[in-house]
């Protein structure tokens, strides 16, 4: 799945990698391997990434 970090649109597009409980690992183009609690933040799905 794709997506944004709502705060950080800087970071690009991220790639999730995995989901354990809220905890979700995502691979920023910019920002590398990000860990992010998802019950703070609501990361923005990617629907059309082009």
């Amino acid at each position: 799945m794709l997506v944004r970090h709502p705060s950080c649109p800087d970071w690009g597009i991220g790639q999730v990698q995995s989901r354990i409980g809220t905890r979700i690992t995502v691979m920023f183009p910019e920002a590398g391997k990000v860990v992010i609690e998802g019950a703070r933040v609501a990361l923005e799905p990617v629907f059309d990434a082009s």
